[in-house]
């Protein structure tokens, strides 16, 4: 790792993009909160399309050749400058889809005309992606203006359904892989450390989702008259789930562990580097406790163990006053996160086989997942992530073998093989996905910076020359 005391000095070349960045700061303010007036919201197809052509007039303005490809979906724009034969090429990854706004009365302002208030930019979509995704736009143009040319070749891929579970993806990476040929793979995207430091990520967790449904009666019943007869289809559910973890906080699906590969030495030396204010995390959340089990590492729950969570419980009664009612039916939402090298089909399976033994007449409805991603942290590639954010930041970044939400750097890492790579450039209360999503001008132009950097750091490790390995041949990894 490099010495924290001994941060790397800028080239003379990158200095230069620097001072470029510097001296358009307002503009490149202006142009991305023009860029996140433009709904595009996935779940409801709205203005996606229109944000998808956007993106391919920006990304040919900038200097970049650009299409959008048609998917069974939503489709993917990719943009890419290919012009130094031999160079490294980084494959940056974004997502131009954004969440719904709801519930629009709990926004001081509305979630498509930005705002800028203490600092901060208020939007739908600043922090999660668009704001993350045009910094790294706008130090692509940096350095074409600047120099007339990138220090490295980039592919820029952005993705119109990540919000919804990025369901295409997965083959339209597979289709296209001699375009998506590369050497490693970046992703601007989440939140930073609280503590403002910023991070670098070296994989996601995956996960899966699953609804049950129990129904008894053919109609709901009087509690009184038929209670102790009729068998309650919430009880049943709730009987069910306490088979599949117990109060010491176990997940006591038989099976669900067999895959996993635990933490190794770096990974372990890794999380024992990062600060941690357990008191004040608990505080800003309004806990007394976490959830067991109690002697459990707060940040080895979210990196190397697996998660059943109840997402919602439904049946009955729930309006003011009481109703002595037994219901027929009810369901439950769960999902599971999951971490290397478990997979969603495998998790799926025992879980239903799990119903089917302990509960055989509630129906189980797989709901689909996304594998996890990890990459060695003595991976190469992870100096030179590591280098341009401490050139473009001023301090080294925490390092974080895994986190605990999940993208689809499956993708990549399992499908073409590639090291990938998460560096969020927004502010930890960036509340995205809830009403008043934001970005800090200050995150924001640090994005910027980053991103020059980056393509700086690429450019100098060319074959042979340094920490990178040869070229993937974009094949997948082998198991």
């Amino acid at each position: 790792m490099t010495d924290a005391r001994h941060l790397p000095s800028p080239s003379a070349g990158l200095d230069a993009v620097f001072r470029h960045i510097d001296a358009e700061k307002e503009r490149f303010l202006g142009r991305v909160m023009d860029y996140v007036r433009h709904p595009s919201i996935s779940a409801h197809n709205v203005g996606i399309a229109e944000v998808a052509a956007l993106l391919v007039t920006m990304l040919r303005e900038i200097g970049l050749e650009a299409e959008t490809v048609p998917t069974a979906g939503h489709p993917m724009v990719l943009g890419r400058w290919q012009k130094k034969p031999g160079a490294p090429t980084v494959l940056l990854y974004g997502h131009y889809d954004v969440q719904p706004p709801d519930p629009l009365e709990l926004w001081l302002s509305p979630p498509f005309e930005p705002t800028i208030r203490d600092g901060r930019i208020y939007a739908r979509g600043i922090g999660d992606n668009k704001g993350q995704h045009f910094a790294q736009l706008m130090a692509i143009e940096s350095h074409l203006k600047v120099h007339g040319e990138l220090p490295c070749n980039v592919i820029f891929l952005l993705e119109g359904e990540e919000e919804i579970g990025s369901p295409r993806i997965a083959a339209f990476v597979a289709e296209h892989r001699e375009k998506l040929k590369a050497d490693f793979v970046v992703t601007a995207d989440g939140p930073m450390h609280p503590s403002g430091r910023p991070t670098m990520t070296y994989g996601v967790r995956g996960m899966c989702s699953f609804e049950l449904r129990a129904r008894h009666a053919s109609r709901d019943v009087h509690s009184g008259n038929l209670g102790g007869i009729v068998p309650n289809p919430i009880w049943t559910l709730v009987h069910l789930l306490g088979t599949m973890k117990n109060a010491a906080g176990e997940i006591t699906i038989h099976g669900l562990h067999d895959a996993i590969v635990p933490p190794s030495e770096l990974d372990v030396a890794a999380v024992k580097r990062l600060p941690l204010d357990l008191d004040g995390a608990k505080a800003s959340l309004g806990l007394s406790r976490l959830d067991a089990p109690a002697e459990r590492g707060y940040y080895e729950r979210l990196m190397f163990h697996p998660t059943l969570t109840i997402n919602g419980l439904h049946g009955g009664y729930g309006g003011p006053g009481s109703k002595t009612v037994l219901p027929c039916e009810a369901f439950v939402k769960c999902d599971i996160r999951l971490v290397e090298a478990m997979t969603p089909d495998d998790v799926l399976a025992k879980v239903e086989a799990h119903v089917k033994t302990h509960a055989p007449e509630v129906e189980f409805i797989p709901r689909g997942g996304m594998l996890p991603s990890r990459v060695p942290l003595d991976t190469p590639y992870g100096v030179i992530v590591r280098d341009a954010i401490a050139l473009a930041q001023g301090v080294m970044p925490l390092e974080f073998p895994c986190t605990g939400g999940s993208l689809p750097d499956y993708v990549f890492t399992k499908i073409l093989g590639l090291p990938a790579f998460v560096v969020p450039y927004a502010n930890a209360d960036e509340a995205n996905h809830a009403p008043n999503e934001n970005m800090t001008i200050d995150c924001f132009y640090n994005g910027i910076r980053t991103g020059a950097a980056l393509l700086d750091r690429v450019g100098s490790s060319r074959e042979g020359e340094g920490a990178a390995p040869a070229r993937s041949s974009g094949k997948p990894a082998a198991d």
